[in-house]
């Protein structure tokens, strides 16, 4: 990523030739050209990862889970946990495969967070209001103070106050 942007600095502000820069950072000219070429940065994203150790155990990995979903979660087992688990079963694969199965059950199962909630805020008059405090410095008399200032906002008669 920090090449990329060497090269295009190098060409597109300093007026370097492509062979001078493929000479100082020893790439070819057609890498060069191709960098330069670019819109946006090149990436890898695997589509789907495969575990071929995990998948006669993935059914009791899922079971687990499915047990243990209605606990508290202070007593449900961590990943770790149910991958030491799954290895006294006779599991020989890696942690990392059942944290990303773990991750993508939780993922599938569990109901969707409150995050994405989107709560317009749009009021009938006198419906509702805001209210918050804060510290502001002012000065008076020459002295700079900090006051604490009440702020309280009416839901629709800043509205039309704005109009």
């Amino acid at each position: 990523m920090e090449v990329i942007a060497e090269i295009r600095r190098r060409h597109l502000v300093s007026k370097e030739s492509i062979s001078s820069i493929a000479r100082d950072l020893n790439l070819s000219r057609p890498t060069v050209r191709k960098h330069l070429q670019t819109i946006e940065a090149l990436g890898y994203v695997r589509q789907h990862q495969p575990a071929p150790k995990l998948g006669c155990f993935q059914a009791t990995l899922e079971s687990w889970l499915q047990t243990e979903r209605h606990l508290p979660k202070a007593q449900r087992r961590t990943a770790k946990r149910l991958f030491e688990g799954l290895q006294s079963e006779g599991y020989r694969g890696a942690y990392d495969s059942v944290q990303r199965c773990v991750k993508q059950w939780k993922a599938s199962q569990l109901a969707p967070s409150i995050k994405g909630a989107f709560v317009p805020l749009v009021f009938v008059p006198g419906d509702a209001c805001q209210f918050d405090w804060s510290q502001e410095q002012v000065e008076i008399d020459g002295v700079v103070q900090t006051v604490k200032v009440a702020h309280r906002q009416q839901g629709a008669v800043n509205a039309a106050s704005r109009r």
